[in-house]
């Protein structure tokens, strides 16, 4: 009788969890809402922090082998996309550096301004080289 109450117990206490956890995604913004729902469903052994640590770790691994299996043909796109990617990161590296109430910040702001920067620049300039590579040749 002891084992059945135990069960029934670790039962309800299982279910505790599904609905803090569905409270949890419903509430709280993307990753931070899967961190907590991992964390409600382990009964608090996974840490939030490790749970989108290992997503981010993840997503490094998922982007590196996707980025290195494009063929030569869809670079050039590829390349377009990454710039506009990094063109809405210099929005947010200005709203940074110009709303920053802290000395810290307006610095992770200013890298953050000066990486984006090199990086789109890069990226035309690879661009324009992939497309030249299509142009016909003068004889």
């Amino acid at each position: 009788m002891d084992a059945l109450q135990k069960a029934l117990d670790q039962l309800d206490q299982a279910t505790a969890a599904v609905k803090l956890a569905v409270q949890n995604a419903a509430t709280a913004p993307g990753a931070e809402a899967a961190g907590n729902a991992a964390h409600a469903l382990s009964g608090g052994a996974v840490d939030p922090f490790v749970f989108q640590f290992a997503i981010f770790v993840l997503a490094i691994f998922v982007g590196y082998y996707v980025v290195w299996s494009v063929t030569p043909a869809l670079h050039t796109p590829l390349m377009a996309v990454t710039n506009a990617i990094s063109s809405v990161i210099v929005v947010g590296a200005l709203l940074a550096v110009g709303l920053s109430a802290s000395g810290l910040a307006a610095g992770f702001g200013f890298v953050a301004l000066v990486l984006v920067s090199v990086n789109i620049f890069g990226g035309f300039l690879v661009t324009q080289r992939m497309l030249a590579m299509y142009k016909k040749k003068d004889k």
